[in-house]
Formats: C-alpha cells, sequence, structure tokens
C-alpha cells in the first residue's frame, strides 16, 4: 500500500495561530487559559477557558467579527460560518502553505478534506430563538448551514473548491482522530491522493458550559492550575475552541511536488468499550483495543513507541483508564515510554482534539522534543507512568501514538513515524 505523509499543518489555538508560536509555547510551558468573562457569574461553577486570541467571534453576525489581518475574507464566505468555521479557514489557508500547495493540487479529483466538530450550539440557539420569536421567514438563509454539524464541510469544500472526498465526523472528542485514520485507509487503498483533515470547534459560553452540568470540568479558579492530568488534584478539563489542519498526501504526491514532510503516517486503530454512554471503562478495555489494533496496521511493536501524546483530559476516571490500557499494551515498556498530556497547556478541543495532538505527535518526530505535562506536581499514585512532568525534554522520536477517545466509549489510536525519504 502507498506510504503516507504528513506535509503541512495550521493551527488556531489557546497557545498560537501558527506552527512556529505552537511550538514554541509548548516547550516553554506557556498555557492558553483566561477566566473567561461570560463564566463570572456567581451560578457559573467552572471559571476557566483556553482562550483563542487574535480573533473576536462574539456576535451572531459574522460581518462584526475581527480576527488577524493576514487573512483576508469575502463577505460571501463569512456569511455561512461559525466561529469555528473562521478558525478552521485560516488554519486551512496556513496549511496550504505550509504544504506549498498550488489551486491545482488542491482542486481536483484526487484531493478531499474530512472535518470533524460538534458543529456551532452558539449560532444553532441563535437561528433557533429567531425562529420562534419572529418566524420563519426572519431567519438568515445561511442559519443552517452556519450551524449544523456539517457546517465545516459545507463551507470549506465550497469555498477551497473541493472535489474529491469530503464528509464529516461526529464521535465526540475522537472525531478528528477517527477522520485522520479514515483518510489513511482512503490513500493506501488508492481512492484519493491527498486530503485534508480538519478539527475545529467553538470555544464559547454555548460549545463548553453544557459540560458544567455533567461535572466534568475544572472548577479551578486560578488559570495557572486549572489543567492538571494525571495530578491527585485534577478535577476535571478546561475547554477550549479553534482549529488545527493537516495536509496527508501519498508518497508518490510528495516525490512530485519535491516537498520535505513532517513525518509518516503508519497506522492506526480504532474500537469501542460498548460500557457507558458518558465515561471510559475503568479499565480502559476499548483503548487497549484500539492501541492493540494500532500497532498492529503500523507493524511495529509497543517497544517501538517513542512518545504518546495522551489524550487525559484532567478527569480522575479518564486519566486512570488511560494509564491502565497504556500499561497493559505496553506491558514493561510502559514504565519507559515518554507519555504527556498537552491539554494541560491547551484545554480541551473536543472534537478537533485527535486533530491538534496529531499534529503535536508529528512536531516532537520532527523536532525531538517531547512536549511536558505542566502542573503535575502530585501525581496520583494509581497514575504512575513518564508523563514528562514541569518540562519539554529532547529525545529521538522515531515513532509517535496519539490516543483520542469520547462519549459512548469510542476510542481511537494513531501512529507516526519519522520520515525517511
Amino acid at each position: 500500500m502507498p506510504r503516507v505523509f504528513i506535509t503541512g499543518l495550521g493551527f488556531v489555538t489557546s497557545i498560537g495561530n501558527d506552527a512556529a508560536t505552537v511550538t514554541s509555547n509548548l516547550r516553554a510551558l506557556r498555557h492558553g487559559f483566561e477566566l473567561y468573562p461570560p463564566f463570572q457569574k456567581p451560578d457559573i461553577p467552572c471559571k476557566v477557558v483556553g482562550t483563542v486570541k487574535g480573533f473576536n467571534t462574539e456576535s451572531t453576525d459574522p460581518e462584526d467579527w475581527t480576527f488577524p489581518d493576514r487573512y483576508r475574507l469575502k463577505r460571501e464566505l463569512l456569511r455561512s460560518m461559525a466561529p469555528n468555521g473562521l478558525y478552521a479557514h485560516c488554519a486551512m489557508l496556513q496549511a496550504v502553505e505550509d504544504a506549498r500547495l498550488a489551486e491545482a493540487d488542491i482542486s481536483n479529483p484526487d484531493t478531499g478534506l474530512y472535518a470533524a466538530s460538534g458543529g456551532s450550539p452558539f449560532l444553532t440557539h441563535h437561528h433557533h430563538e429567531r425562529l420562534l420569536k419572529l418566524g420563519v421567514m426572519r431567519c438568515s438563509p445561511m442559519g443552517i448551514v452556519a450551524s449544523i454539524v456539517g457546517t465545516l464541510n459545507f463551507n470549506l469544500v465550497a469555498a477551497f473548491r473541493i472535489k474529491g472526498s469530503s464528509g464529516g465526523f461526529s464521535s465526540a472528542c475522537a472525531s478528528s482522530a477517527h477522520a485522520i485514520g479514515f483518510a489513511l485507509d482512503d490513500l493506501q487503498l488508492g481512492r484519493q491522493k491527498r486530503m485534508f483533515i480538519v478539527g475545529a470547534e467553538d470555544g464559547n459560553n454555548d460549545a463548553i458550559l453544557p459540560f458544567a452540568g455533567m461535572r466534568t470540568l475544572s472548577l479551578q479558579s486560578d488559570p495557572n492550575i486549572a489543567s492538571r492530568p494525571f495530578d491527585a488534584a485534577r478535577d476535571g478539563f478546561v475547554g477550549t475552541g479553534g482549529a488545527t489542519v493537516l495536509v496527508l498526501e501519498t508518497e508518490d504526491e510528495v516525490r512530485r511536488r519535491g516537498v520535505q514532510p513532517y513525518a509518516e503516517l503508519i497506522g492506526w486503530g480504532q474500537a469501542s468499550d460498548g460500557h457507558n454512554v458518558a465515561i471510559s471503562h475503568p479499565d480502559g478495555h476499548g483503548l487497549l483495543a484500539a492501541m492493540r489494533n494500532a500497532l498492529r496496521h503500523a507493524g511495529a511493536a509497543a517497544t517501538d513507541i517513542d512518545y504518546v501524546n495522551a489524550h487525559a483530559t484532567s478527569t480522575l476516571l479518564g486519566d486512570l483508564a488511560e494509564t491502565i490500557a497504556i500499561k497493559r499494551a505496553f506491558g514493561h515498556h510502559a514504565a519507559k515510554v515518554a507519555i504527556s498530556s498537552t491539554k494541560s497547556m491547551t484545554g480541551h478541543l473536543l472534537g478537533a482534539a485527535g486533530a491538534i495532538e496529531a499534529a503535536f505527535s508529528v512536531l516532537s518526530i520532527r523536532d525531538g522534543i517531547v512536549p511536558p505535562t505542566i502542573n503535575l506536581d502530585n501525581p496520583d499514585e494509581a497514575c504512575d507512568l513518564d508523563y514528562v512532568p514541569h518540562k519539554a525534554r529532547k529525545a529521538d522520536v522515531q515513532i509517535a501514538m496519539s490516543n483520542s477517545f469520547g462519549f459512548g466509549g469510542t476510542n481511537a489510536s494513531l501512529v507516526f513515524g519519522a520520515y525517511r525519504g
């Protein structure tokens, strides 16, 4: 089967809006958390969000939005977007530039796009409320395509004139990891030569606050300690918004264009817990199976893995279940492999978590630096692996794994290898 490589990345995140800034902040332990003004009310227990800087998307009218001057978006594009669509479009432009793609490389039957998002609860609420109060004929004709789960696909496929495969993935926090995995299948089976993978979320009040009702958000009021995966005092995740885009290409395309890839995508696996609608199996059964399936697809042994970017959201049950699954999957090697949760700095990007953490894994391979887990001051006794606490680490990362899991016990694991021409 054809080899598949990552040739371009784009970021709009709480810790930076380009690869260089994101990389610098990961190494310097600079998180993206702030006290979020809409949460500073007595009846809202959570206070901290990973905020996207340089963008203002608070208005329900896209014409009021502000974003960095480097981007030029026409009114007809903006009017059908949600905040996550704006983030994704800007990250897509970065990825296109980073991969050195010409217009002909983007718009052709051999280039497709898979996107992952929970849609825009923010605009869904706004348009539905307008329908009820003012009547259906006072609703925006763009209300549906700007808000429902497929909004990323609709907007990006149209704006970038994508003519190959396209589709959306909605498997909660594993969504964009699934998108990457199925894109790998399409590329290896010869269905496409190039795929854009896009993960993006609004990251605003409507997208994050409902998780407080599930008791899954951190209640910390200090942004500096709000996200602390694997720590004994962890009390939930910090929500965030933004977007990440990856460009995947076959070896033939890489050679034809003469580009230098970041890394190779060598395998993936998925499995389900079959346990609970909201929480992972306490012994991590599904994640264990997903990791084993990924290793089998990659033709790698557990001892080949140098780094694992853990899903680890900073929840009591999730971090422990992942630790147990890694121990079972890796055996004696579990104590030797470097593991970290970059959510300790970025927050949890929900459906886009798989994409951003896949990108971080790719950067760790290219740069030979493993990002740390910050705020791991008092490790949970049951979470006793090497989580790279407090400081980024130089390492020869030849093979990295990225884990994602979500509601319903859905799990996906991706395996990346160093580029060898």
